[in-house]
């Protein structure tokens, strides 16, 4: 499949690397089909985008939360899990969508709505989190900062 993005431009994206929401995102809920790019030429390694491809103008930059929040163990209701098949431990891909404002320093993380990835069947789900343990707007500078220090050392 190829797709004209506004991050990427042209892309061919393989059907096999087709991820399904079948319930949509949170917000976009006709949103269900997307690719999950890696582009290091435009950030850091740590941040990978969730590209609609059903709205080319739609890409969220999306990260692994244990890079920020390393005892980060949401527990998530089976319910909310099951319409993405069977789940096997080695093959669920938890993620949290970033967002980067115009100030870095208040780049921040969503802890209570990860998008959790089914790998082997390539379904996915957005869930929210209930209670206070994790905050919508986690910030990630420093921590980020202090990785790539560590990281040089």
């Amino acid at each position: 499949m190829n797709v004209t993005t506004k991050i990427f431009g042209d892309i061919e994206i393989d059907d096999d690397k087709i991820i399904t929401f079948p319930k949509g995102i949170v917000g976009f809920p006709e949103l269900t089909d997307f690719a999950l790019l890696h582009d290091s030429e435009k950030g850091s390694d740590s941040i990978h985008w969730l590209q609609s491809l059903q709205e080319p103008a739609f890409a969220m930059p999306v990260m692994d939360p244990l890079i920020v929040c390393p005892d980060y163990n949401p527990e998530v209701d089976d319910e909310l899990l099951k319409h993405l098949g069977e789940l096997d431990e080695e093959e669920i891909l938890v993620l949290v969508t970033v967002t980067v404002p115009k100030d870095l320093t208040k780049m921040s993380v969503n802890l209570k709505g990860p998008v959790i990835v089914n790998a082997g069947k390539k379904t996915a789900a957005q869930v929210i989190i209930e209670g206070d343990e994790y905050q919508v707007k986690f910030p990630i500078y420093d921590i980020l900062n202090e990785n790539k220090k560590k990281a040089g050392e």
